[in-house]
Order: C-alpha cells, then sequence, then structure tokens
C-alpha cells in the first residue's frame, strides 16, 4: 500500500487530521484524502499544506499563511478555491476543477500556470507581479478582475463575461485581446491607453477609462447601459464615444476647450450632461445655449472658474 511522502502510516494522517479540525474523509490507498465537506485552513502559519488531498466536496480555503506552493491541494473542490494572502508565485498544484469562486489575489503570482480551464463563477488574480494573462481560464461564467498587477497584455483572457472585467492599475497600452462582451462593469482605469481599440462591443453596466493617456475615444463600445467616465485624459474631442449610453457621461480634466465644437458628437448625451462632469476641462467657451435651448435644458451659471459667452 501506498503512503504520503510526509507520513508513515495511516495513523499520521488521522492525528494530523483532528489538529487541524477535518472530519469526514476518507484516506484513499494512494494516500490522498477526500473529504464530504469543507476544508478551512485560513490564517495557520503554513509553508505547505498538512496532507495531500484529494477530492473536496465543499470549499477549501488555505487563505492568509505563507505558502509557496500549492502542492497537496485537491484536484476537485465542489465549492470556492481560495488561497488569498500567501507567497505564491504560481498556481501549478492547484485544483484542475473548482466548482465556485476561485481567488488568488495578493500573493506573488508571476504566472497563472495550473488554473482550471473553466470556472462557473468568478475568477480574482488582482494584486500580484504578473504580465500577463495566459495559461488563466478560458471560461469565465461571472465576473474576472486582473487588477494591480504589471499586466501589459489582455491576451489569453475570456472572451465574453456575464458579470464585471476589472483590468485596472496595470501597464496596459491596448485593450486587444480583451472580453468582447461584459455583462456589467467595465475598467481600465489607470492604465497607459492612448486609444479604447479592442474594447468590449457591449458594457452592460458603467465603463470607466479614468486616468489613461487617451487623445480619442475610437474604439470605445457601441453600447453602455450605465454611466461612462473618461476622466483625466488627454481628450481634445468627445468624437467616437459610444453611440448609447444609458447613464450618465463623465469627462472631467481632460483639455478640452471649446464645448460647443463637440456638439455634433455629444448632443445625443445632453439629457444626461451633469455639468459637474465638465470640471477642469479648461472650457473657455461654453456656448451651450442654443444647443441646449433645443432640449429645454438651462445653462448653469454657478461653476466657478468658467466663462460664459
Amino acid at each position: 500500500m501506498k503512503h504520503l511522502k510526509l507520513f508513515e502510516n495511516f495513523s499520521d494522517i488521522d492525528s494530523i487530521c483532528k489538529k487541524y479540525g477535518i472530519g469526514n474523509y476518507t484516506v484513499n490507498s494512494d494516500g490522498n484524502v477526500d473529504i464530504d465537506g469543507d476544508i478551512n485552513l485560513e490564517g495557520r502559519g503554513l509553508t505547505k499544506l498538512p496532507i495531500k488531498f484529494g477530492k473536496v466536496r465543499g470549499f477549501f480555503n488555505c487563505d492568509n499563511n505563507k505558502l509557496i506552493s500549492l502542492d497537496g491541494c485537491p484536484n476537485s473542490v465542489g465549492g470556492d478555491f481560495l488561497c488569498r494572502g500567501n507567497e505564491l508565485t504560481s498556481l501549478l498544484g492547484g485544483p484542475k476543477e473548482v466548482g465556485g469562486y476561485y481567488n488568488c489575489v495578493n500573493n506573488k503570482l508571476t504566472s497563472l500556470e495550473g488554473c482550471p480551464n473553466s470556472l462557473d463563477a468568478y475568477f480574482s488574480c488582482s494584486h500580484n507581479q504578473l504580465t500577463s494573462l495566459r495559461g488563466g481560464p478560458k471560461e469565465v461564467s461571472g465576473s474576472f478582475t486582473c487588477n494591480n498587477n504589471k499586466l501589459t497584455s489582455l491576451v489569453g483572457c475570456p472572451s465574453i463575461l456575464s458579470g464585471d472585467f476589472f483590468c485596472n492599475e496595470n501597464q496596459l497600452k491596448s485593450l486587444k485581446g480583451g472580453p468582447i462582451e461584459v455583462g456589467s462593469y467595465f475598467d481600465c482605469s489607470g492604465n497607459q491607453l492612448k486609444s479604447l481599440e479592442g474594447s468590449p462591443n457591449s458594457v452592460g453596466y458603467n465603463f470607466y477609462c479614468n486616468k489613461n493617456q487617451l487623445i480619442s475615444l475610437e474604439g470605445s463600445p457601441i453600447y453602455v447601459g450605465g454611466y461612462f467616465s473618461c476622466n483625466s485624459n488627454q481628450l481634445m474631442s468627445l468624437d467616437g464615444s459610444p453611440k448609447e449610453i444609458g447613464g450618465d457621461f463623465s469627462c472631467i480634466n481632460n483639455p478640452i476647450e471649446d464645448i460647443y465644437d463637440l456638439f455634433g458628437s455629444y448632443k445625443k448625451y445632453l439629457n444626461s450632461l451633469d455639468y459637474g462632469y465638465l470640471r477642469g476641462t479648461n472650457i473657455v467657451k461654453l456656448r451651450f445655449k442654443e444647443a441646449l435651448e433645443e432640449i429645454g435644458k438651462k445653462v448653469p451659471y454657478d461653476i466657478p472658474g468658467y466663462k460664459y459667452i
């Protein structure tokens, strides 16, 4: 009979399970341990997993330890798989099947190799040291968040997401390779984008592209179901804006000088325009009157720092 390398006999496994409060377990002939329930090893100061798991039918939580490897993880997890706040540089050795969330934030990951190919819930690899999404799941039914990494490309991420997609605070110069359809929020703020080429065709809720280097909105989604925010860029024009926006439009802190020149593309948003969203645009010619009279909206005269003509 084969045993774990860590143990000389199965009584060792019994004592380890008792120590960590692991019940409803079955020791297989190869020494792997199946669990009919959940495993919670959070915050135990572990540098490695205490036993070799086989299948866990509930969730598996090894958050906030000192793990440098996922060796010993189950092959299959029926619920969520959580390995946040460790010192992992790789996901190799992790489960190939996860029925719930897969969350590996706040590690030192440089690669997503070892992830499941598909997930029925969300996937989060935020706050790591990733430069690429290659090796990550190809299909994710919920949200996908990869913000606060060192990404230079979105190649490798799923093409369709029903939830959110966050790739903010990276080093992206292009959105090419990203999802073509996002069901909820899309946030690519805090990158090095000069163009929105590669954006999804449609975003179900809010779209954020703040704090980039955008000189044009060409490539924007065709449809945004909620709020569209392009604050703190280098926009001189709003040409290329989405054809349909369900919520407000915000372009704070851009070097736009004469909004009258924007009305050709912008008039369709006047009903949802909050004039506070024009702060910091260097506008010196707010010739709103004629355009606004068409929709019966009053010109505001109480925004400090603006010169109205």
